[in-house]
């Protein structure tokens, strides 16, 4: 009757045993560090994983255990005010950074062990950070070679800061630098400008252009037709004289037919002239014009001797 009683206690008290064991063991793994609290103070720090113990009643204020992440975690800035570079303008600038909780008992004391309440005031830095060094550079920097440089400083920036809260700064980037809507708007205004201005002084050196080769071209056909005009001059002057020395070397050599040939030449151009018109001659038959009407030989006509009373 007394063994009979025993066992439920025996059970309780294994039992409690068990629970108490259960109770004082907690595993830690390759992705997590745990702090060891006693009574809210830090008792202990394990960042190797493995199986560990400690006090029981954690219900009671005694151990507690707080997990705290060991691995690479990322902080985005996005949606950030725009930031201003040098010379005034404002941009959007998004980036993020790598960093890890190094030192836990320092993360505990600072922020509680809070990885939200980490982030915000790492946050807060970042920003603060990168509208420092944006401050100090154009736009173009961020597009250039100069964009690896500006990552670097703005991680060595919030080193010192993020060492304070127990963490390392693994890495920065720079996402995206874009102009802002009204930064854009004006952008685009300017080299639409600039671009108008430089089709105008294209068009401007054009016209120049054109109106120097219009006016060497003017000067050419000047030229051209003033030279030309002086050669036509020269060969009808040569012409003219070649004429006259051919028709005084034909008057030399027979003048009553040269005077004859010229009359003939006369006539045909009169009367071809008068052929189907209106126009009337009146002439006396007497006048030089027809001597050699009456002269079939076209010999010039031997004018009769004066008699004495010399008519």
């Amino acid at each position: 009757m007394f063994k009979g009683n025993r066992i439920p206690i025996i059970a309780f008290l294994l039992g409690i045993v068990l629970l108490l064991v259960y109770a004082s063991i907690f595993v830690v793994n390759e992705r997590e560090q745990a702090i060891v609290l006693r009574f809210g103070e830090i008792q202990d720090v394990k960042t190797e994983p493995g199986l560990y113990f400690k006090a029981p009643l954690a219900f009671v204020g005694f151990d507690t255990v707080q997990i705290i992440e060991d691995r690479l975690l990322r902080l985005d800035l996005v949606d950030q005010p725009p930031v201003q570079v040098s010379g005034g303008r404002f941009y959007e600038v998004d980036a993020f950074l790598t960093f890890q909780i190094t030192d836990a008992r320092r993360f505990r004391e600072q922020v509680s062990g809070d990885l939200n309440s980490a982030a915000q005031r790492l946050r807060t830095r970042f920003d603060a950070a990168l509208r420092r060094v944006y401050g100090l550079r154009g736009f173009e920097a961020a597009l250039s070679a100069e964009r690896t440089e500006m990552m670097a400083e703005v991680r060595d920036l919030l080193r010192p800061d993020a060492q304070q809260l127990g963490l390392t700064i693994q890495d920065v980037r720079i996402v995206r630098t874009d102009l802002t809507a009204e930064v854009s708007q004006q952008t685009f205004d300017r080299m639409t400008a600039e671009r108008l201005a430089e089709a105008e002084r294209i068009r401007a050196r054009g016209r120049e252009n054109a109106q120097r080769i219009r006016a060497v071209a003017d000067r050419q056909v000047v030229e051209i037709v003033s030279e030309a005009r002086r050669e036509s001059e020269i060969l009808r002057g040569e012409g003219d004289a070649e004429r006259n020395r051919v028709f005084a070397d034909a008057f030399s050599r027979d003048p009553d037919f040269f005077e004859f040939y010229r009359s003939m030449i006369a006539y045909q151009r009169a009367l071809a002239q008068q052929e189907g018109g209106d126009t009337t001659m009146v002439l006396s038959p007497n006048s030089e014009f027809f001597e050699f009407f009456d002269n079939a030989q076209g010999t010039t006509p031997v004018a009769p001797e004066p008699d004495q009373a010399g008519r």
